[in-house]
């Protein structure tokens, strides 16, 4: 399994091919072509190359799937005894970008990823699963509650048939 070591956003990241990242918001748009060239490490099955600090020649070449944010960080500052208090949250810029070759410092392509078709392909088979378990999960849901009250107003008649049993008397005077 090949894998390689780029460097992006102040962070480095170890990656292969097919791989979906989340990294520091790049300018590019969605569904760009990206190129990293500060690789500092590459492994294929039968060599290493490590960089000094890059490798000169080598890069990794990705698709950008999404520009979005990441989750709510929420910072809290306190002064004690002085009653000032201050609380906000942050959400970080980041990309989606999925890896799809890297290259070797000759430019020969080390490792390469499928084409993304087949992946939703399955994507798409599993939310029409999802969506047969929710319309099942709404039938049962609808269901429900009409064989509840069915069986309350079973419940009912059969009480009220029993106070009208117990209210007859069971002997009858003679005058």
């Amino acid at each position: 399994m090949s894998f390689a070591v780029i460097q992006t956003g102040g962070k480095q990241y170890k990656v292969s091919a097919s791989e979906i990242l989340k990294v520091e918001r790049l300018e590019n748009s969605e569904g760009k072509t990206v190129e990293f060239k500060n690789v500092l490490f590459l492994n294929d099955d039968k060599s290493t190359e490590i960089g000094n600090p890059n490798i000169k020649g080598a890069k990794v070449e990705a698709t950008i799937l999404k520009n979005t944010k990441n989750k709510t960080i929420l910072v809290f500052k306190k002064r004690r005894r002085k009653n000032s208090r201050k609380k906000y949250g942050h959400r970080q810029p980041v990309s989606l970008i999925r890896i799809t070759k890297i290259f070797s410092k000759e430019g020969k392509v080390i490792a390469e990823a499928e084409p993304q078709k087949k992946l939703t392909k399955e994507i798409k088979k599993g939310e029409k699963q999802r969506e047969k378990q929710i319309i099942k999960a709404k039938q049962d849901q609808s269901e429900k509650p009409i064989k509840k009250m069915q069986a309350k107003a079973k419940q009912a008649t059969e009480d009220i048939k029993k106070k009208e049993i117990k209210k007859k008397p069971l002997t009858t005077k003679k005058k």
